[in-house]
């Protein structure tokens, strides 16, 4: 993308069957405006248009879009303009300025933008190509995040169905009743009649299959073979044929999920070994994937979030923007004598949920993040509140990190405070 200040505006409200386009030029003047249809051709259309309006080289061209992503998005930076990206709520204010009544359409809003972006670039963010590898991995950690929604919503059937007619076997599933050995197990035993009857070998070739040691086939055994519920007839056979159904789906679910864990381990490695988006460091500095690896708290789920959608964040260091994506940088509502401060909801929602998991491992790890979390609640915070201190708190140690490009010293603080004595 160029660097240089552009000198034609270009304002794209979009949509999903037709994208309205408005240029303007340096003074605001109108040059034109017009529709053009979703799509290869009409995408195509829309970038030529626009250059023989202007006259001018792409990079000379500023576009304002209300989305950071999406086929128009990744046009429009293959072809060479500047793209800038605002929040739609900002986008509503700007409209205020043209029209107080509340009045909307595309064409105004597509004028907006374009007249937005001529006079406050800085409110807009500036988008570019984003890595191949981090666009996959966004992809598969949002894929493992639905897919363990998917696996949890299945799991609650047949929880429920256990419910109805066979309560002891909750007791064996130790409150995963989606686990492979426990389906194993189910089918071996589907109800408390065959429970009577399996043979306690066989409950054992189960569990080793799985090497399940908290569990002996005995024990299964005897809670499996508790007094059974009395239920009304059709009742045992109605729940058995309904986890039959929901099991064929959850050990499909169960085969993804590993495969995607899988992949998210491949892309974090491969991001480790490339290095595109890190600034120049010593060839023998550790990476960002390993600096991010050593924080507590970071497991595979968490680092492929921090990496997929923080990665613009993380290349420049900016720790603001990685507390504000996160959510744990506060908003305070300040007028007079009035002053609240209260949590950030405009945030990324699954940044915000990987960050909160952090931090809710950390301190379970890191004694400084336990003694943090300690002090908060005992002057009266809540475990969400004191959670996103301890979150805020590590951000900026892995952003002091990235930047000196060190590891994660558990010692540090104890270290600095012997240095000083």
């Amino acid at each position: 993308m160029s660097d240089t200040a552009p000198r034609w505006f270009v304002g794209v409200d979009w949509a999903r069957e037709t994208h309205q386009v408005c240029v303007l030029d340096a003074a605001g003047a109108m040059l034109g405006e017009r529709a053009f249809a979703h799509g290869g051709a009409g995408l195509a259309d829309l970038c030529d248009w626009v250059l023989a309006t202007t006259g001018a080289e792409p990079g000379a061209i500023a576009v304002a879009i209300e989305v950071p992503h999406g086929p128009v998005v990744e046009t429009l930076l293959e072809r060479g303009f500047q793209v800038y990206a605002v929040n739609p709520k900002q986008l509503d204010r700007f409209r205020d300025r043209f029209t107080v009544a509340g009045a909307k359409d595309d064409r105004r809003d597509a004028h907006v933008l374009g007249d937005s972006l001529r006079t406050d670039r800085h409110c807009f963010r500036s988008l570019f190509l984003a890595n191949p590898v981090v666009v996959e991995l966004r992809e598969w950690s949002r894929m493992t995040e639905d897919l363990q929604q998917e696996r949890t919503r299945l799991a609650n059937r047949v929880r429920e169905q256990l419910w109805r007619y066979y309560p002891q076997a909750l007791e064996i599933a130790g409150g995963d009743v989606a686990a492979e050995w426990f389906l194993d197990l189910w089918s071996l035993a589907p109800t408390p009649a065959k429970a009577a009857r399996v043979r306690e070998s066989s409950v054992e070739r189960v569990l080793k299959t799985h090497r399940i040691r908290r569990l002996g086939a005995a024990d299964a055994l005897a809670r499996l073979r508790q007094k059974p519920l009395t239920v009304a007839a059709g009742t045992t056979e109605a729940a058995i044929a309904h986890i039959r159904a929901v099991v064929q789906r959850l050990k499909l679910v169960n085969r993804q999920i590993k495969h995607a864990h899988r992949r998210l381990d491949a892309l974090c490695d491969t991001l480790a070994g490339d290095g595109e988006n890190e600034p120049p460091a010593p060839s023998d500095a550790p990476g960002d994937v390993a600096i991010l690896k050593s924080l507590p708290g970071v497991g595979r789920i968490v680092l492929a979030a921090l990496l997929a959608e923080a990665s613009d964040a993380i290349r420049t260091r900016d720790y603001r923007a990685l507390r504000t994506l996160s959510g744990t940088a506060p908003v305070t509502r300040r007028s007079g004598k009035r002053c609240v401060v209260v949590m950030r909801n405009a945030c990324h929602v699954r940044l915000r949920n990987a960050v909160y998991h952090w931090a809710r491992v950390a301190i379970q790890h890191d004694a400084v993040s336990r003694s943090r979390y300690a002090a908060l609640r005992k002057r009266g915070h809540s475990h969400g509140r004191a959670l996103r201190s301890v979150a805020d708190r590590l951000l900026a140690v892995a952003c002091a990190m990235l930047t000196d490009r060190t590891l994660f010293d558990p010692n540090h603080a104890t270290r600095e405070v012997a240095e000083a004595a």
